[in-house]
């Protein structure tokens, strides 16, 4: 049997209906911050303009942070090298320095430890190399000593791996005056004169080449071992013990971030979600070439880079490099 009421009645349960609700949002906002906030780990995560962050970039655009409870502000940082000072001031709560930025980081007293991984060094990848300015005469490393080269990062990724190749040409590196330049800045570096040439990576080493600006000396790169990380993603490690459950939601975003790269007919939407970040021509966007994903990051992987700085007497001590990754 079915009932019905009167327009009191229903005026009532809307009133009801009414109260319950502003008392309901009224309780929660009397709630303390954190246990409001408890459902979603706020995280700002710092990236530099290269496209071995775009695991990350799909993760957030695709949803895979969200829909793990993860809210992630992404923050253009300049310079690679100034990412660990911002993680330990709090200002970013993860990041990507490149390994060998990390790796000084921790050899220098700071409690940091990896918890995925971006991009992964690859001999068919020639994105990255030396590009020296048009009328330099730049071809061989020999040709670099006493010029002035621009590098995105003194101790970053593009510096340590570059000095490694001009060791192994028989060039003392030391002789070679390096120039710390945001990659943004690399073309008018060149342009201006006020530099010889740039370490640089694709998607700016197209476009200054287009330009005529300059041309590539080497594609140093492929000497480089396969496999091994260009980016890392870090965290303080007092963060990552607060929040393991969202150190490895992170971890997970991106691993899906990077099936979602391997797939060829999600290509389009991948470089739709890198040019929200690094802004580019899509002309220029389309043609960049994107390192492959390696979101996991192992003892080995690390060791490699341990060796190489090493070898250049980067680092005073012998990190454990078991230590230093989440698992």
């Amino acid at each position: 049997m079915t009932t019905s009421s009167t327009p009191q009645q229903a005026g009532a349960g809307r009133r009801r209906s009414v109260l319950i609700g502003a008392a309901s949002a009224a309780a929660m906002a009397a709630l303390p911050l954190a246990v409001r906030a408890q459902a979603r780990t706020k995280i700002a995560f710092g990236f530099t303009a290269v496209t071995d962050f775009t695991s990350v970039f799909v993760a957030q655009e695709e949803g895979y942070f969200a829909k793990r409870a993860l809210d992630v502000e992404l923050k253009f940082i300049p310079l690679n090298s100034t990412i660990p000072a911002a993680i330990q001031s709090d200002s970013l709560q993860m990041g990507g320095p490149t390994p060998s930025v990390f790796l000084q980081a921790v050899d220098g007293g700071l409690d940091h430890v990896v918890v995925a991984g971006g991009g992964v060094t690859s001999k068919t990848i020639t994105g990255f190399g030396l590009v020296a300015r048009a009328g330099s005469g730049i071809r061989t490393a020999q040709d670099c000593v006493g010029k002035r080269i621009g590098v995105p990062g003194l101790g970053a990724f593009l510096h340590v791996t570059f000095r490694a190749w001009l060791k192994q040409s028989g060039v003392d590196f030391k002789r070679v005056n390096f120039v710390e330049a945001a990659f943004p800045q690399h073309g008018d570096l060149l342009r201006g004169g006020s530099i010889d040439a740039v370490v640089t990576a694709d998607p700016f080493m197209s476009r200054i080449t287009d330009t005529g600006v300059g041309y590539v000396a080497s594609y140093y790169s492929t000497f480089l071992e396969e496999g091994n990380p260009t980016i890392i993603h870090t965290a303080r490690r007092d963060w990552a013990t607060r929040n393991a459950a969202a150190a490895k939601a992170f971890r997970e975003s991106v691993v899906e971030g990077a099936a979602f790269i391997g797939k060829a007919a999600n290509n389009a939407k991948v470089r739709e979600h890198i040019g929200k970040y690094i802004k580019l021509p899509p002309e220029v966007l389309a043609r960049a070439q994107i390192s492959p994903p390696g979101p996991v990051v192992t003892d080995k992987q690390l060791n490699y880079w341990v060796r190489l700085m090493r070898d250049q007497d980067m680092l005073r001590g012998n990190p454990d490099v078991a230590s230093l990754i989440v698992r």
